[in-house]
């Protein structure tokens, strides 16, 4: 179990340090010796790495070792996370006014905002996925890259066979029933089911198959305490479960259009302005004075955090306050929880994005979904799932067709299947509005993506 060697790639990212601490915590239970941060902005790498090596020494004597070339980082390693943003803020604030421009929601994983933002990140995320087949050919892929579902869907149609794709997003029902409850996370049994950022939960059991879930749904402090505050009442009886809040993006379009177009600056504008924010001051620090690099990196996350899609918070939801079950280490707890069973820890009951097996009545085998699983020392599995209601189906379904198609289009490059994929949309639909939009990312992302036929 030692010796391991854990890869984060895109580890000059604002989200690093939070992982890289989350990771230096349980360094003895994973048996790490050295974490690696992988990243092709030196600069970032330079200020967020020094603030990741700093944390990490308060937990443990890991080693943290950061470089830009991508071999080093990948030869030898036993885990590897990928969380990179090609084109960086300017290409998500691109997207979200090009979609916005087309009457159509810009979020960046959603809809047109997600389809640009894999046309440039799928590429970049295979071509690490060929490198660690050629050097670490048994090491774990978790993928965090948005849109994750869909980069998933595309390194498991490319044969990479052991990429799972994380999102926090999936298990906060879990925890969030965990913590009303007194009791783990893995004490309990959660029935996820859908794709990346369009799921919901079913049920959550405990170790005697009892549903906890349901009568906290009907609890209207425990609702106000996560995110099904964004949901009325009605909806959620309507829907009767538990309901990933990316959702509010489908079941409130036309409202999270006006809100999100209304803001005077977009979410992109605001989160590279944090970021150019925190790197300022950073650089302005410098590396005599971590502590107060340290202060300042946690003060931006807060602020960061505070700010996550505020425009769907009822007015009278207290503003910045942690939702009930979420934890302090997002999707780098999910990673590390994988990684655990994964080394000979006890079984790992959560969701993530992998293929459905079967699993899943209304999807393919090969289609990749967010889904309930169990992790141990023989993989990850998904667990029976069957029939799920119609109303979720449906929508499932279509956005799965999206993300086929999607997927297609980028391997091929062909601007009609991009159209076609657009088209399947339920944000989209028109056709002409879809090649509207794909002609618009085609042009603006050339410098990313290349020519399309």
């Amino acid at each position: 179990m030692g010796n391991n060697k854990l890869a984060l790639v895109g580890g000059g990212g604002v989200r690093g340090p939070v992982f890289v601490e989350a990771a230096a915590r349980r360094a003895e239970e994973l048996g790490l010796e050295e974490i690696i941060l992988f990243d092709i902005d030196e600069e970032k790498l330079r200020l967020l790495g020094g603030v990741s090596a700093h944390l990490a020494r308060h937990h443990s004597d890991v080693h943290v070792v950061a470089t830009t070339d991508p071999r080093h980082a990948l030869e030898g390693a036993d885990f590897v996370v990928t969380t990179v943003r090609v084109g960086g803020d300017a290409a998500r604030i691109t997207d979200e006014r090009i979609a916005q421009r087309h009457g159509v929601l810009g979020q960046e994983t959603t809809g047109p905002g997600g389809l640009a933002m894999a046309m440039r990140s799928v590429p970049a995320i295979l071509g690490y996925a060929e490198l660690l087949a050629e050097l670490s050919p048994r090491a774990w892929l978790f993928n965090f890259t948005n849109p994750a579902g869909l980069v998933t869907q595309a390194l498991r149609d490319a044969g990479h066979d052991r990429a799972v794709g994380i999102c926090d997003s999936a298990n906060l029902a879990q925890h969030a029933v965990a913590a009303a409850h007194g009791v783990g996370a893995n004490d309990l049994r959660p029935e996820v089911f859908g794709l990346n950022h369009l799921s919901w939960v079913r049920a959550v059991r405990d170790r005697q198959g009892r549903d906890l879930l349901a009568p906290l749904l009907a609890d209207s402090g425990f609702r106000a305490a996560t995110l099904q505050r964004f949901f009325p009442p009605e909806l959620a009886e309507l829907l009767g479960t538990w309901t990933n809040e990316y959702l509010y993006y489908y079941y409130f379009a036309e409202q999270a259009l006006a809100n999100t177009s209304a803001e005077p600056t977009g979410r992109g504008q605001e989160v590279a302005r944090r970021n150019a924010d925190l790197l300022g001051e950073l650089a302005r620090i410098g590396p005599e004075r971590p502590q107060d690099a340290v202060a300042t990196y946690r003060a931006y996350e807060a602020g960061r955090r505070s700010t996550y899609m505020r425009y769907a918070e009822p007015t009278t939801a207290p503003a910045g306050e942690r939702t009930l079950g979420e934890g302090s280490e997002g999707y780098a707890a999910v990673a590390l929880d994988l990684m655990a069973a994964l080394t000979g820890g006890p079984a790992r009951y959560c969701a993530v994005n992998v293929p459905s097996a079967g699993r899943l009545d209304d999807l393919e085998p090969s289609d990749v979904a967010e889904i309930s699983v169990v992790v141990d020392t023989d993989g990850i599995r998904p667990l029976p799932i069957g029939a799920v209601p119609e109303p979720q189906a449906g929508l499932m379904r279509q956005v799965k067709l999206f993300e086929r198609l999607a997927v297609q289009a980028i391997a091929s490059r062909s601007r009609g299947r991009a159209v076609q994929a657009l088209m399947a949309h339920p944000l989209v639909l028109s056709y002409s509005r879809a090649a509207a939009l794909v002609d618009d990312y085609l042009t603006t992302h050339r410098d990313h993506i290349g020519e399309w036929r």
